[in-house]
């Protein structure tokens, strides 16, 4: 039997037999749909199956409006240079606006203009006092600051601006309206995106998950159908999976996921394993269907190496030498 899910605002339905299926698209055809099969995430009113003409009823309720209707973002040409340390160089048309996490700019031509907004700067939003407060806040529930910076090219001819990455790693471009407009990402790997992406807040509504996941209870949520820009340490990786199938991985190295992907945890082995293994007692479980990204070196471990190898932590002094500190002290190391 053919099973069917379905993803309206990120919210996915399913599985769902024919009927059902069909019956949802009927209703609301305004959403993307998968099954076993597909490549990927296809929009429901594109599909035969689900939209082929229904036996007449007695009584059909009026087409609700569109639900979870992609925002318009502006369309962004980029490209990424480097490769431990990259940077994103974004092109802007007269009059099309890239945002960013302050401190992110590395140059920007003089056309674009810059100004700091307070909240997440999308412009899909209200534009009282409490909307943007609203805003705000649920960027500094998720550690980011309060404000927002957008660039705009005030000029009548291309221009561009760069932003750099905070750490060694690669830089992730998604579309977000090829994956049905919505990703879940870690709280710090949010980069930059075309303005009309409005960056949220995704809650962690499993509490085992919410503790021991490696994420906390809170990650940000990407919405729109423009270009967003992660950033991940070390080399990345992205796997799709297909329905029920399952991925086991190391709770820091989840970048980013599709709303459809079910996020989990579970102990890492026996008691031997989970106090000796290196690995912690959890690892998360990741069941498709859907997209994951992941990454080699998080920045904890990163910091955590850097910081265990300082020497005010007992950690490599004079680099091998017999020497010692005296080593340190000839070669210049302690001066």
């Amino acid at each position: 039997m053919t099973q069917w899910f379905l993803s309206y605002d990120g919210k996915q339905i399913g599985p769902l037999d024919q009927a059902q299926a069909a019956a949802q698209a009927l209703s609301n055809p305004n959403g993307f749909a998968w099954r076993e099969g597909f490549a990927k995430w296809q929009p429901i009113n594109a599909i035969s199956e689900l939209t082929a003409p229904q036996a007449p009823q007695a009584f059909q309720a009026p087409m609700p409006p569109p639900v979870g209707a992609l925002r318009r973002s502006d369309e962004i040409d980029f490209k990424i240079v480097g490769t431990e340390m990259q940077f994103v160089e974004i092109e802007l048309d007269p009059g099309e606006s890239a945002l960013a996490e302050a401190g992110a700019m590395m140059y920007k031509d003089s056309r674009v203009e810059m100004q700091t907004v307070f909240g997440d700067g999308s412009g899909t939003g209200g534009s009282g006092f409490m909307d943007k407060l609203l805003g705000a806040g649920k960027r500094l529930l998720t550690g980011e600051s309060l404000f927002m910076t957008v660039f705009t090219n005030k000029g009548q001819t291309k221009a561009h601006a760069a932003f750099g990455a905070p750490y060694p790693g690669n830089i992730i471009p998604v579309h977000l309206k090829e994956i049905g407009g919505t990703l879940i990402c870690q709280k710090d790997s949010f980069l930059c995106a075309a303005k009309g992406v409005s960056v949220g807040i995704f809650f962690q509504k499993k509490i085992l998950t919410g503790l021991f996941g490696g994420e906390g209870f809170i990650m940000q949520k990407l919405d729109g159908d423009g270009m967003v820009f992660m950033h991940a340490g070390g080399t990345v990786v992205e796997r799709t999976l297909a329905a029920g199938e399952i991925l086991h991985v190391d709770t820091g190295c989840i970048v980013a996921l599709e709303p459809s992907v079910q996020f989990d945890i579970q102990q890492a082995g026996g008691i031997k394993s989970a106090l000796f293994g290196g690995e912690g007692l959890f690892f998360a479980t990741l069941q498709g269907p859907g997209k994951v990204w992941l990454q080699s070196l998080p920045f904890s471990r990163l910091a955590g190496r850097m910081l265990q190898a300082a020497p005010q932590r007992g950690g490599s002094k004079g680099e091998g030498s017999l020497l010692g500190a005296l080593g340190g002290f000839l070669d210049g190391d302690n001066s």
